[in-house]
């Protein structure tokens, strides 16, 4: 087997595990809702506080993959995550869930930067477009999270008990994979500070992001809970939603690469955009078990190019080096995982939670109109591949 594919393969596998990871945690939080008998409004301010975690370690992520590279962040970000997922079963008061869901946010967003820092460089030293099927991996992983998550709820394991056997398998990835992992080529310029302001290209992308992810937080957290409470769906399918959404999700991006080098990037975030708010739209207007679940699945077909899309060119920005890029597009797109999960629990406070899935229906509009406004700032970036 040749290198580059053993290499392709290796960070494949651990783009899985931090999905993996990720999905466990999502899995279970109606049994986190019910453990600490918290409303809508109480667990969307729970939820506050992995994104949180997510923006600290952006700046640290940035500057440590730019000036150690991404293989030595890796090594030790791998198994800290790993580890950090049980401690979340394990609370046993608000007050240190909070702590926890602050470092595995951390953790997984230092992940999140290194993995897609080697897979840029692995994708100019391919010379074609993968950087989708890697985030497509994660997807699958997520998907793959679910099930097991609801096989565990089928047995009546704790989430602690069902942390811990996640935690097992993702530290045999991690130790099966690692040694495939080689350091990424030196690039010495562009590091400057994390958190400047990003140039026009760097903002339209991380605005784009940062819809993307504010619906993709929205439904990792409180798609079991909509089916469960608007849906009323047997106890037994709750997790029905969230997996249609992530296997949606998972087979767009595995494709993505092939249609973005067939219609270019801006028409393929265009045609995301249309499909996240005919999804979300659906699922509001009729929220039965079939419509809704066909909504989630058009969410999932929404939101699986907007990320790869986003970091795929912010990772050859002509300014910054492509740890520092993805950092500053990653800090603004963040805000939307920051603030789309509570605020779905605030409005749903007020109203109720179809009024605020109606509005997150609105961030594919957005999506939309942003790739489709003076779509020429795509081109400042020195792409290799189809635009």
């Amino acid at each position: 087997m040749k290198p580059l594919t053993k290499r392709r393969i290796a960070l494949g596998s651990l783009f899985f595990f931090i999905g993996l990871c990720f999905a466990s945690w999502a899995a279970r939080i109606p049994d986190i809702q019910s453990k600490f008998d918290l409303s809508e409004g109480q667990l969307g301010t729970l939820l506050l506080f992995l994104p949180m975690g997510s923006m600290i370690g952006l700046p640290i992520a940035g500057w440590s993959v730019h000036h150690y590279g991404s293989r030595r962040v890796i090594l030790i970000g791998s198994f800290a995550y790993a580890m950090s997922l049980p401690l979340i079963g394990l609370s046993p008061t608000t007050w240190i869930l909070i702590f926890v869901l602050i470092l595995f946010g951390m953790l997984g967003n230092i992940m999140n930067i290194a993995l897609n820092t080697q897979a840029l460089d692995l994708e100019d030293q391919m010379g074609k477009s993968i950087l989708a099927s890697f985030h497509g991996l994660w997807s699958l992983a997520g998907f793959t999270g679910a099930g097991i998550g609801a096989g565990m709820i089928f047995l009546g394991l704790s989430p602690t008990i069902h942390y811990i056997v996640v935690m097992v398998i993702s530290i045999v990835i991690v130790l099966s994979a690692y040694r495939f992992v080689v350091q990424e080529k030196a690039n010495q310029e562009g590091g400057g500070l994390v958190l400047k302001r990003p140039d026009d290209l760097l903002l339209r992308v991380g605005l784009i992001a940062f819809l993307g992810m504010m619906a993709e937080g929205c439904m990792f957290d409180w798609s079991g809970v909509y089916f469960k409470k608007v849906v009323m769906v047997d106890p037994s399918l709750v997790a029905l939603g969230y997996v249609a959404f992530m296997g949606a999700m998972a087979s767009g991006r595995f494709i993505s690469d092939r249609l973005i080098h067939r219609f270019g990037k801006v028409p393929i975030l265009r045609m995301s955009g249309i499909f996240l708010f005919s999804g979300l739209t659906l699922s509001v207007i009729f929220p039965s078990l079939y419509t809704a679940t066909l909504g989630f699945l058009m969410v999932g077909f929404g939101v699986a190019s907007v990320i790869p899309v986003a970091y795929s060119i912010a990772g050859r920005s002509k300014l910054y080096s492509p740890g520092v890029a993805l950092a500053l597009v990653s800090t603004i797109s963040f805000f939307g995982f920051l603030l789309g999960p509570p605020l779905i629990g605030f409005i749903a406070d007020l109203f109720n939670l179809k009024t605020s899935f109606a509005l997150i229906a609105l961030n594919g509009l957005g999506i939309a109109l942003l790739a489709t406004i003076r779509k020429e700032v795509f081109f400042q970036s020195n792409e290799k591949h189809n635009e």
